[in-house]
């Protein structure tokens, strides 16, 4: 066995790894800010992949740095107006199902307004990110290493946003208890709004990062939704270092399966992974305790 196909596997396997990684992050600081499963976090992704390629970059031929810019701050406006209009009424809601049809009609609407403005018909951004670097005897796409070193920044930037500063601190307060931090002067509403638009940003992020994966439609964040929330479960549900453990695993383990078994069956690999964990250890790789 090649030892270089090997470790072009691993290094292609750490980028789809950090990405479910950063699908699990984000839906797991809305869950643990609001309490609420967000069933429409990949049309989030969707949504940001269509502002970036499809507003910015086909119809307005905005620089793709200028349009990552641009698609961020579109987000996290998204984000807040989401935030307003549907996650903070409805966790005051007396029955989870209005939350849990809440955020599942919020997907249906994002799918079809990305019909209705862009159009249903696929298409792709033709250079973008494009290109392999060589090592030796090693090739690695360019947008592996990218989506690497982003999703690095991204995960320390929260992590000092959390860690560090003000804001961070009383979004944390928020998470682990909401009338306490509100006893405390800390305003729990204006706080999951600030929440949920970080939450938009890195489904921006997500979004513009796998556009040289896959093809720009209406279903293009589909499957990483799925394994963006195996991971979390995976790792330790509503446990961030969880979420990064549980979608590295996944990706590099499912790249690492098409060495013995057809490519077309290594999704399979995420998900008989869930059930295993589900079934030694429930509360994930990592075994932490709410």
């Amino acid at each position: 066995m090649d030892l270089n196909v090997i470790i072009q596997l691993i290094v292609s396997g750490l980028a789809l790894g950090f990405v479910y990684a950063l699908v699990s992050i984000e839906y797991t600081i809305i869950y643990n800010s609001t309490g609420l499963l967000n069933f429409s976090h990949d049309k989030f992704i969707m949504i940001g992949a269509y502002v970036f390629a499809g507003q910015f970059i086909v119809s307005m031929g905005v620089e793709p740095w200028l349009a990552v810019i641009a698609t961020i701050l579109t987000m996290f406006i998204f984000g807040i107006v989401v935030a307003k209009g549907i996650f903070n009424p409805l966790r005051n809601m007396t029955s989870p199902i209005f939350a849990v049809m809440g955020t599942v009609f919020l997907g249906r609407i994002l799918t079809e307004l990305a019909r209705l403005i862009w159009g249903a018909t696929p298409f792709t951004v033709p250079g973008f990110l494009k290109g392999t670097f060589q090592i030796g005897e090693i090739v690695v796409t360019r947008v592996s290493l990218i989506i690497i070193v982003a999703s690095i920044l991204i995960l320390a930037a929260l992590q000092f946003l959390l860690k560090k500063t003000k804001i961070g601190k009383a979004m944390r307060c928020v998470q682990q208890n909401k009338t306490a931090a509100a006893l405390m002067g800390i305003n729990v509403s204006t706080n999951i709004n600030l929440t949920i638009a970080i939450s938009a940003i890195i489904c921006a992020a997500i979004g513009i990062m796998v556009i040289p994966l896959f093809t720009i439609d209406l279903t293009i964040a589909s499957m990483i939704g799925l394994k963006g929330f195996a991971a979390g479960v995976i790792g330790g549900f509503g446990y961030l270092p969880g979420a990064i453990v549980g979608g590295i695993s996944i990706g590099i383990l499912e790249n690492l399966s098409t060495l013995i078994i057809p490519t077309l069956y290594k999704d399979c690999i995420a998900y008989g992974l869930l059930i295993i964990i589900l079934l030694i250890r429930p509360s994930g790789l990592l075994g932490h305790k709410r």
